[in-house]
């Protein structure tokens, strides 16, 4: 299984990704904001520079996370 080693937040509310398959890339979050309630909080600037990664997934403070598999999947590789 491929999952999240780290992650840096970017002000375009991007998030620069290594997997720990060793490929970096970059995740857009910006088409999931308002998706669901959890989802509302991260296009605030303050909580979208929150995120960490937590068991091989990345997750903020608000408690707003996603699937390894499909941060992975919707990565665009550098």
């Amino acid at each position: 299984m491929i999952r999240i080693k780290s992650v840096k937040p970017n002000s375009d509310y991007t998030l620069l990704l290594t997997f720990t398959n060793g490929k970096k890339g970059v995740f857009d979050v910006k088409p999931y904001f308002g998706k669901g309630t959890v989802f509302k909080g991260i296009n605030n600037p303050v909580t979208f520079q929150s995120v960490k990664v937590v068991h091989g997934t990345i997750e903020w403070a608000n408690g707003a996370d996603l699937c390894p598999d499909c941060v992975y999947l919707e990565t665009k590789f550098i």
